[in-house]
Parts: C-alpha cells; sequence; structure tokens
C-alpha cells in the first residue's frame, strides 16, 4: 500500500512538471511575436472580450472542454482537473514575473516559437505518460484518436485549427507564427511521443472514479487491521 502511495506521489510531481512546462512553452509562443498559436488565439480572443486573464481564459476553456470529454466518455483523472486549473494560474504567474524575454528580431522569434512547440511536446509528454488524468484538450485528443483511429498529428491539427478559426474571430493577432505553429505542433507532440515510444491510444490513464475506489480500498484496510 506505501509503494502505491510514493507511485502517486511521483506521479503527481511528474503531473506539475509537466503542467508547468506546458505553460512555460505557452508564454514562449506569445512572447515570440510571430503570431499566436491557435490555443492562445482561443484564449486571447476571451480575454480581449471579457474581463478574463488570459490564464483565467485558459481555465474557463478547459472546464467547457472536460464536459465535452465526459460527453465521449473520457472520464477524468485527477490530473485532468489539476490541468484545467493550474496551467492557467502559471501562465499568468509566468506573465507577471517577466522572466520570459520578448524578442522583435526574425531569428530570435523564430527560435523561441520552435522551442515553444517542443517544450509543449515534451510537456505534454511528461504529465500524460504520469497516467492519473489527460489534459482536457489532450482527453479530448485521445478519444477522438481511439474513436476514429486516426494518428495523433491529424486529430491535433484538426482540433488545433478550430481553436485557430474561433480565436480570429474573436480577434486574436496571427501571424506567420501561428501557420508554423498550427502545422507543426501536431508533429511535434507526435515526434516527442515517438521519442519515448508512449502510445496515447493505449495509454490507461487513472480517473476521478480509480481515485475514489483507491481511497475507499485504503481506508477498508486501515480500518480491517
Amino acid at each position: 500500500m506505501k509503494n502505491e502511495i510514493v507511485k502517486y506521489i511521483i506521479s503527481l510531481i511528474r503531473l506539475f512538471a509537466g503542467l508547468f512546462l506546458c505553460a512555460f512553452s505557452i508564454v514562449l509562443s506569445i512572447n515570440a511575436n510571430l503570431g499566436l498559436g491557435p490555443w492562445n488565439a482561443f484564449h486571447m480572443g476571451i480575454s480581449l472580450n471579457t474581463a478574463l486573464t488570459v490564464g483565467n481564459a485558459q481555465i474557463l476553456t478547459g472546464l467547457v472542454i472536460i464536459m465535452l470529454g465526459v460527453a465521449m466518455k473520457q472520464i477524468p483523472g485527477l490530473g485532468t482537473l489539476l490541468n484545467m486549473y493550474f496551467i492557467g494560474t502559471f501562465v499568468d504567474l509566468i506573465n507577471k514575473s517577466d522572466i520570459v524575454p520578448k524578442y522583435n528580431q526574425i531569428l530570435p522569434q523564430l527560435i523561441m516559437l520552435l522551442v515553444s512547440m517542443v517544450v509543449m511536446g515534451y510537456g505534454s509528454y511528461i504529465y500524460m505518460s504520469a497516467q492519473i488524468g489527460a489534459g482536457p484538450r489532450d482527453g479530448v485528443m485521445v478519444a477522438l484518436v481511439k474513436k476514429t483511429g486516426k494518428p495523433v498529428w491529424l486529430i491535433r491539427n484538426l482540433i488545433e485549427a478550430f481553436a485557430l478559426t474561433t480565436g480570429v474571430i474573436m480577434g486574436a493577432p496571427i501571424g506567420i507564427g501561428t501557420v508554423i505553429y498550427t502545422i507543426g505542433i501536431g508533429y511535434s507532440i507526435e515526434g516527442v511521443f515517438r521519442l519515448f515510444k508512449y502510445n496515447s491510444s493505449e495509454s490507461k490513464n487513472r480517473t476521478i472514479l480509480d481515485d475514489y475506489y483507491s481511497l475507499r480500498e485504503m481506508i477498508f484496510v486501515k480500518e480491517k487491521n
């Protein structure tokens, strides 16, 4: 039982490390100033039309997507709920800290954008491989991959295209970086998954129901002893 608790704590540490990397990636892509990526454009569009910060817009979007995932029988895990809240929170904290510079020269801007895509792929791998619940967007992505049998890069790019179109309609700024990110993010995530031999379609993430049953079992065993 103690080993299971230790493993779960390690999984939580992996989860938070992955979430922070994803948030850092988002700030990198924004500060590259080459045009917002799809989901960043979507969240910025919400922020431009409401009183919400970009981070708060991300949290609200995550909640809606979780509800969509449940409708597709993708039961969220603790990691899903933590993803919904903490990536947006980390984005706002990193923005306020000003630790990520902003550039106006095309070469460093392009490098920053490409790095952000790699960091997003690596961050996604870390928290998804913790297997305590995929993020809201990744949960829907995994559900669609399983239902359609299509590759990750295709499903991811279709989702990104939808987010981008909606963000542009709401007035979010776009540019050459938007095109690069929209086309490349799916391949970046797929590449990292392949590098670490991680198959998202075969991933068995813990759900909140699994956590509930495990907790109930632990309480029962403790009372029995």
